[in-house]
């Protein structure tokens, strides 16, 4: 029964790691740059629910779509402010910058929110569910279905619309993008802003069953970057998938072994799948032409 319980918490973790994880994965895609302030726009997308919702006492449905059109104004600053003057002048400094600006949304964050971490999950009414003879939260069933539909529909936006063309055109080839038309500047701020609602998203999600504080996102972001990594960055669903794996081993070590070995336990499994299989689950090496 315990490790049933597991499965289902860890399904949940996963697939918000998997979130966080398709917005690395799509930034990295399109404009071969990682966005490290992926973790402040998680916790961004769980403090602005909250103080929606619950402080300021607006419908849920407005609540998600306000934050959600936030975390997207706050990926196109994170490109505009902290990628872009880097790229052009060819410098490799847009990673520091994208952690600092990072910790300064942190920061700010706490200075306006405050200290002490608050629980969303006590102002939902939600009637557990008995699986098993295991009550569990509907919220914990809807994740894993929220986070494989939005990688379904990733899929399908790029492959049968004119924007997702446009972005697939600059992965492959971003002059070429550019003499045909394609405005490659504003893709490359679409996929930010489309990764920061990955996040905001996972950051709604998950607000719920963890305390929503200031420095939430920290240490989901480097789980969610590692996730990424491990399911081959370029590969949409094999970041997804690794996303779930994840969340199920981080959730069964816990059951089985405590906390205190959850972070020793699967970094370790990172490295070692890292070090048998170097591009990913399902990434494939780069073909160099000569």
């Amino acid at each position: 029964m315990l490790i049933t319980f597991a499965v289902i918490s860890g399904l949940g973790l996963g697939s918000m790691y998997g979130l966080l994880a398709l917005g690395f994965s799509m930034t990295y895609t399109v404009a071969h740059t990682v966005n490290f302030a992926q973790g402040s726009a998680m916790m961004l997308g769980a403090v602005l629910c909250y103080t929606f919702r619950v402080t300021l006492g607006w419908a849920a449905p407005i609540s998600i779509g306000v934050t959600l059109c936030l975390c997207a104004v706050w990926g196109l600053v994170v490109e505009r402010c902290a990628v872009r003057p880097f790229v052009r002048h060819g410098s490799t400094a847009w990673l520091m910058a994208t952690v600092a600006l990072g910790l300064l949304v942190e920061n700010a964050v706490l200075l306006t929110f405050g200290k002490e971490p608050r629980s969303l999950f006590a102002h939902l009414t939600t009637t557990p569910l008995r699986l098993g003879g295991l009550g569990v939260s509907p919220l914990q069933l809807c994740i894993p279905l929220v986070g494989l539909a939005v990688a379904g529909a990733l899929h399908l936006f790029c492959g049968a619309t004119r924007q997702g063309k446009a972005l697939l055109a600059t992965v492959q080839n971003a002059e070429a993008a550019q003499l045909m038309g394609i405005n490659v500047t504003r893709a490359i701020a679409a996929a930010y802003a489309l990764s920061t609602v990955f996040a905001g998203g996972a950051g709604m999600l998950i607000a719920p069953l963890v305390n929503v504080s200031a420095d939430m996102g920290t240490l989901f972001g480097i789980k969610a970057f590692a996730v990424a990594i491990v399911g081959g960055i370029t590969h949409t669903w094999g970041v997804m998938l690794a996303g779930l794996a994840y969340g199920i081993v981080e959730a069964l070590i816990t059951a089985v072994l405590g906390s205190s070995y959850t972070q020793i336990v699967t970094f370790t499994l990172v490295i070692v799948t890292l070090a048998s299989m170097p591009h990913g689950l399902f990434g494939r090496a780069g073909v160099s032409r000569v």
